[in-house]
């Protein structure tokens, strides 16, 4: 078949209130050459810095999103993009008052090993 029909993405199971729908890449077995999910995240959410073996674009859909890349803070606003290469130490949050919704596209695609998450 020369397609894929995407109708019930992979939610990866979260501690932090964070939804994610993995609608193509490792977790919901559709290959790694990319990923693409679509995610929300809580008022006050964050996550350690990392610094990933894969590119990465946010896609703002609403809200607000905090981005420290390389000692920069960035605010990401709904109907932004940002591409974050592979091999840079970011961090992302969502310290604003309201849920942020965004979409990611990872080449190659996300996994836990390749992300490299600092120990908090």
């Amino acid at each position: 078949m020369p397609y894929i029909k995407q109708d019930r993405p992979f939610v990866v199971p979260t501690t932090d209130g964070k939804l994610i729908e993995e609608h193509y890449g490792h977790a919901s077995a559709h290959g790694g050459a990319f990923s693409v999910a679509h995610m929300v995240a809580p008022p006050g959410w964050s996550e350690p810095f990392q610094t990933p073996e894969f590119d990465e674009v946010t896609i703002l859909v609403s809200g607000q999103k905090q981005v420290e890349v390389d000692g920069e803070m960035i605010i990401l606003k709904a109907g932004e993009t940002l591409l974050i290469q592979r091999g840079t130490r970011v961090r992302y949050s969502n310290p604003f008052e309201e849920p942020t919704e965004y979409w990611s596209l990872c080449v190659p695609a996300f996994s836990p090993d390749s992300v490299h998450r600092e120990e908090i």
